[in-house]
């Protein structure tokens, strides 16, 4: 197949760039900047935003399918950025599969999506979409995705969302990264009881998942105008799991903790301190911080199992040793993405 993948330069982009290759798919790549990576597999780079609806349309030509990754994540920021890159921008993606008749969407979409504050264990794609949101992402991200499924069947054009949760591995940019850094600087706590399950995603599932998905999709196929939650088989108990990361930097384990209720009340004030002095930089706690960090939330795959035989490819154990290397130079102060 001759694919579009948008994001194709980020976390999980790559990895579905590679995947796509490795197996002799042709590759196009829309993103914003320049990657080494992308050079190396001789894919093609358009480089462009994805607000631009001109430049995606004309990146949309002549592919068989589109994986549309790009996005901004985060839980502090303008309105206005996350709706027009996470929102505006998947429109822009629609609009550029319908004017160059593409045949498959596949759009990267998130858990966050339907969290409405409790705790979810193994919820499934039965949970509807909560009435409001803390932050902008999720809502951001709520709005597309509920346009790329109601998009599937016109034109000619099949689509699905998936909902990778929490997204780990070599390369990350964000997580671990952020992780590491809090606990070298002595600022991580834990929220809540220590015993809330979670679930994760490593980042070759992931994108395996992207890829399984697409072979399966098609006008009238199962996985038509579905969203799927994707992750890892067994949830994971979040700060037995953080302090295993740690430890494998050499770092110390989290001993100090907070209840939710002080995190979340304490998120709050933040929220509304930053944004009565117009601050840009992310407060260290937000509401939905805490209740993430103090939560569980894991969902069942039994959904993408049964629809397009979803199959990790890569287990936890095996994760958490490609892993490693990214961690002991992140806890010993080093920046810059490995490789």
């Amino acid at each position: 197949m001759h694919a579009l993948v948008t994001g194709g330069g980020g976390f999980l982009g790559l990895y579905i760039v590679e995947q796509l290759v490795a197996r002799g798919d042709t590759v196009r790549v829309l993103c914003r900047g320049n990657y080494q990576r992308l050079t190396d597999l001789r894919v093609e780079c358009v480089p462009a935003d994805i607000r631009d609806e001109a430049a995606v349309s004309a990146a949309c030509t002549a592919v068989d399918a589109v994986f549309h990754v790009a996005a901004v994540s985060g839980i502090w920021g303008p309105w206005e950025h996350y709706h027009g890159i996470n929102t505006q921008g998947t429109l822009n993606v629609l609009a550029g599969c319908r004017a160059q008749r593409v045949p498959r969407l596949v759009y990267t979409s998130s858990p966050s999506v339907i969290y409405d504050g409790r705790d979810h264990c193994g919820a499934d794609e039965s949970l509807p979409y909560p009435s409001r949101y803390l932050c902008h992402y999720p809502h951001s991200k709520a709005l597309a995705e509920q346009a790329v499924l109601a998009a599937n069947g016109q034109d000619g054009l099949a689509t699905v969302a998936l909902r990778p949760h929490l997204i780990w591995g070599p390369r990350d940019n964000h997580l671990i990264p952020r992780l590491i850094e809090r606990a070298r600087a002595g600022r991580l706590r834990r929220v809540g009881r220590g015993d809330n399950l979670i679930s994760m995603a490593y980042v070759e599932n992931a994108a395996a998942a992207h890829v399984q998905v697409a072979d399966r999709l098609g006008l009238g196929s199962k996985v038509a105008g579905q969203a799927y939650f994707i992750n890892d088989p067994q949830p994971v108990r979040m700060w037995v799991w953080i302090n295993d990361i740690l430890s494998r930097g050499g770092l110390s384990p989290v001993t100090k903790s907070v209840p939710t209720s002080v995190a979340y009340a304490a998120g709050a004030l933040l929220e509304t301190l930053y944004a009565a002095r117009g601050l840009n930089s992310e407060p260290p706690m937000t509401r939905f911080l805490a209740q993430h960090l103090g939560g569980s939330h894991y969902y069942s795959i039994a959904k993408a199992q049964q629809d397009f035989d979803y199959r990790p490819v890569v287990s936890v154990d095996e994760g958490l040793l490609r892993l490693e290397p990214d961690v002991r130079r992140l806890a010993a102060g080093e920046s810059g993405r490995s490789g």
